[in-house]
């Protein structure tokens, strides 16, 4: 383990102005090559950060969430390029803004449907419902009534019922906006396997890959193992956040989404990792074919939708159908393999995949801001260098 002896270095300093503490795992060709932990998941307990510490994966659940609807995929049960409203109908009659050179704001038809492939490369012109966009404040209204009417208490149909009322901000397809297409996805997995999204991600994924402390709802001791979230000021200080989302953990909880809400160990997501990064199969248990794997890694974006997907963080990055895929090493200023894709979570969860180089790295902690620049593109140098 002499070779990651800088890896080390680097995420024990992260833990002296940074989160309160943080995990990494990497595997190549399936072995597990280091495993360190750092730091506290609870300060105030005085709770060390270990194997058995379960983070909140956030985004990072639209990879999980993708890979299952690409098992639909591989089974005929749905094409890319077909229309949306085939299986969701809601989205038969989809409406977007308009903004005319005076400034009159109205909305008309779309010119072309949503595609199935929108939802998995966020092309749909759907935004989350944050932000004074036109479409995320109505977005939030609608959200507000359904909240409203159901005391809390609404499935994620119920919420993309919901969601489809409200005009995408440009015509499906033609831009690139982070947002509410990897929830479109998951409602196409319910809808075509007749299971909730939860129950279709045990039985094809976690069950089979033995993934047992990942999942949306509470379990045994998990809510007991839950890092806490701290929410860090500029001077470095960290204080724990409330942390509404949590509740969507609760055994009462109907909602499921696709874009965030599974929670995890650093070694269950890495069994996930290190499944696609080997190609689909692990331990002999085959989740995923490698050409299916190498179209979701594949970047789908045209120069303007790569244009709005790119910023610092991003840089040498495209996008594909649930993960970002490094297309310019150069321009990323990278050392990780070409093709290594994979994707973040909000409170700082790290994942890349090189199924070149059959290597999977998984990291994690729990803090907002998560300052994902500063961290995992350290993490990232260290342990492609490490690896060599």
């Amino acid at each position: 383990m002499a070779r990651f002896d800088d890896l080390s270095a680097l995420l024990e300093s992260f833990t002296e102005q940074g989160p309160a503490g943080c995990a990494c795992m990497i595997a190549r060709d399936g072995e597990i090559v280091y495993e360190g932990y750092f730091g506290r998941a609870n300060r105030e307990k005085g709770i060390a950060v270990g194997p058995d510490t379960v983070f909140r994966l956030y985004s990072m659940t639209k990879v999980i969430v993708c890979t299952a609807a690409m098992i639909l995929f591989e089974r005929g049960k749905f094409l890319l390029n077909e229309p949306l409203h085939r299986y969701l109908p809601e989205f038969k009659e989809t409406k977007k803004l308009m903004i005319e050179p005076s400034g009159y704001v109205h909305v008309v038809p779309t010119e072309n449907p949503v595609l199935i492939r929108h939802a998995f490369g966020m092309t749909t012109g759907h935004p989350y419902p944050f932000g004074e966009s036109l479409s995320a404040r109505e977005i939030r209204r609608l959200r507000g009534e359904l909240d409203d009417k159901t005391g809390g208490r609404y499935s994620l149909r119920d919420e993309i019922r919901a969601t489809a009322q409200a005009p995408v901000l440009f015509e499906p397809g033609t831009r690139w906006l982070y947002g509410y297409g990897h929830d479109l996805v998951a409602g196409l997995v319910e809808e075509i396997s007749g299971k909730s999204i939860g129950q279709f991600l045990h039985d094809e994924i976690f069950g089979p890959l033995g993934m047992k402390d990942t999942g949306y709802r509470y379990k045994g001791d998990i809510e007991q193992r839950m890092a806490v979230m701290y929410e860090r000021a500029e001077d470095g200080t960290l204080s724990p956040a409330p942390e509404v989302m949590d509740r969507f953990h609760k055994a009462d909880a109907l909602l499921e989404s696709g874009g965030q809400g599974l929670y995890g160990t650093t070694s269950d997501y890495l069994k996930f990792a290190s499944m696609l990064a080997a190609g689909g199969t692990l331990d002999g248990t085959r989740i995923l074919g490698r050409s299916t794997i190498d179209l979701m890694r594949t970047d789908h974006l045209g120069a303007e939708q790569l244009s709005d997907f790119t910023n610092s963080y991003s840089a040498g990055y495209g996008y594909g159908l649930g993960v970002r895929t490094l297309i310019d090493r150069a321009a990323g200023g990278s050392n990780s393999p070409l093709g290594e894709f994979g994707w973040t979570g909000m409170a700082g969860t790290w994942t890349s995949i090189s199924p070149e180089t059959n290597t999977a790295i998984v990291y994690m902690h729990q803090m907002l801001p998560n300052m994902e620049e500063h961290y995992h593109l350290r993490v990232r140098a260290a342990a492609y260098g490490a690896l060599d």
